[in-house]
């Protein structure tokens, strides 16, 4: 058997292991085990990026922008946050089509990338009136969304919401929290089969074009009894991509920060569930405020659910902004930090893992806030979204920061896919703030974020020969592009990181052995 075929057994064998919830089971084309989320990326792009780098850079699948006609937002400019106010289940946004965005799922599906569209289904806009994205029109004020159809009786009112104005005020009332509206957003009554129907059908026919699963926003905001009655109404996914019997994944957006009135663990029976504390935890070691070495036990036992309950990252949309979950988390505009807390979520077994790609914006910190948060997409004079440029180091222009093309990240992807199913061993830290391990004898990393350098003999646990690094460089053409470690008959290397480096890691793994054929990707 090949090399190649021995990981896709494997790899399956593993995914039916240990995936055993309804819809917690991830919908990865075989050895491919990290989604990344193009936030506000127009949907020809995606397509365009799913055949020529998310393909071939073994990336699973990516996380979009919420696919439905929105509320048009003009004051502020366009902002982001106007694709979380539906208005239709139309698909139709700035994003694109209908047509493209079918276009853009047989594509990227063609290559083995996935698609997970991210729903917005606990409420609709604010308030007033005009026209969705789709040319739709609505009525917040008089809760009127013919566009799907739903009118006021749709929505929770006083009989389910006792605030007085209908808004969340109190965090700590369970009730409050997912029977009134948040931030003034019109919550629908899930509780009622008809809203579920409709609910459903958005999702269904998403599925049906050939959507792999769901990132469902503001989950937290619903009752985990609605969302079960919801989902069991779903779609096996498209047999012309997938399986025959096999369902989407669903990770539910449910902030728990572990003081919450609303735990993470009601839902996690339901689908899986995404990890804020992660973020929050990752940010103090790597900004240096808690010793690395305390990651040796990094899991389940940091007060994080089951691996198998959760998508992890290091940040995301909303707390990069300040937003959902607060402030705190590393973000690129920390690059240094942010390469090396990404390189470690990529190289642990914890979770499934997420990597932001995100665009930049004129950040106007006030107080410790940043007062331009709202910004939308980089933007041509018509408002509509500016496509990405790619540079000869494959990194993107046009205001596009996309994370995902950073080698020190990308490589990760790929070291993660090479190691997966193994377990954590040979740990080794120098009593505060660097670390090493072996994820079996497919991988190894180390991680500098002292103050001082890394000098050391370690047992990587790797065959002997020489290994390119794929922090520094990459593996091409039989010749590391980068730096070498050479490892010994007895499994040991030495490593010298210098603490000044712009990047502190070392990571090496099977498939960037010199002398060996380069990976494929599948």
């Amino acid at each position: 058997m090949s090399d190649a075929m021995f990981l896709i057994v494997c790899s399956i064998a593993f995914f039916h292991s240990v995936y055993g919830g309804t819809f917690s089971n991830p919908t990865c084309a075989p050895g491919r085990y990290t989604i990344t989320h193009l936030f506000e990326w127009k949907w020809t792009d995606i397509a365009d990026e799913c055949e020529k780098f998310l393909g071939p850079y073994g990336y699973c699948g990516v996380q979009i922008s919420p696919p439905n006609e929105n509320r048009v937002v003009t004051s502020p400019n366009r902002p982001w946050w106007e694709r979380y106010q539906p208005v239709s289940y139309k698909l139709v946004t700035r994003s694109g089509t209908e047509a493209e965005f079918r276009n853009m799922v047989d594509r990227c599906n063609k290559v083995n990338v996935r698609i997970y569209a991210d729903v917005v289904i606990n409420h609709m806009t604010g308030g007033g009136s005009g026209s969705g994205t789709g040319g739709s029109r609505y009525d917040g004020g008089s809760l009127s969304y013919p566009g799907v159809p739903f009118s006021s009786w749709d929505f929770n009112a006083g009989s389910e919401c006792h605030s007085g104005d209908g808004d969340i005020h109190n965090y700590n009332d369970p009730n409050e929290v997912r029977n009134c509206r948040l931030v003034s957003l019109r919550d629908l009554k899930m509780s009622k089969d008809y809203v579920r129907d409709k609910v459903a059908d958005y999702m269904n026919n998403l599925i049906n074009i050939g959507v792999a699963g769901f990132r469902v926003d503001a989950a937290k905001h619903m009752w985990p009894g609605d969302l079960r009655a919801v989902f069991g109404k779903l779609h096996n996914l498209n047999t012309k991509y997938f399986n025959s019997g096999q369902k989407p994944f669903i990770f539910q957006e449910v902030i728990d920060m572990g003081g919450e009135a609303i735990k993470a663990a009601e839902y996690t029976p339901i689908a899986r569930v995404t990890n804020f504390i992660y973020g929050i935890k990752i940010a103090d070691v790597f900004r240096g405020n808690n010793p690395a070495k305390y990651l040796k036990n990094w899991g389940s036992a940091w007060g994080m659910p089951s691996p198998f309950d959760v998508v992890v990252f290091i940040d995301n949309h909303d707390n990069q902004r300040g937003h959902g979950g607060g402030g705190g988390v590393l973000t690129h505009f920390e690059h240094r930090a942010y390469k090396m807390a990404t390189a470690f979520m990529l190289a642990h077994p914890y979770g499934f893992t997420r990597v932001m790609s995100s665009y930049d914006w004129p950040r106007n910190i006030v107080n410790g806030e940043d007062k331009n948060n709202w910004y939308g997409p980089p933007h041509n004079g018509d408002m509509s979204i500016k496509g990405r440029s790619i540079k000869a180091d494959l990194s993107c222009g046009n205001g596009w920061t996309c994370e995902h093309r950073w080698r020190q990240i990308y490589n990760m992807v790929a070291f993660r896919n090479l190691v997966f199913g193994t377990t954590v061993n040979n740990w080794w830290d120098n009593g505060n703030k660097a670390i090493a391990f072996s994820r079996g004898n497919r991988g190894f990393i180390v991680i500098n974020d002292d103050t001082v350098d890394v000098n050391a003999n370690l047992q990587t646990g790797l065959p002997q020969g020489t290994y390119c690094d794929v922090i520094s460089g990459n593996y091409e053409n039989g010749a590391c592009t980068g730096n070498e470690v050479h490892v010994g008959g007895d499994g040991r290397a030495h490593f010298h990181i210098s603490h000044q480096s712009e990047d502190p890691v070392v990571a090496i793994h099977i498939g960037a052995k010199k002398g060996s054929p380069k990976k494929v990707i599948l």
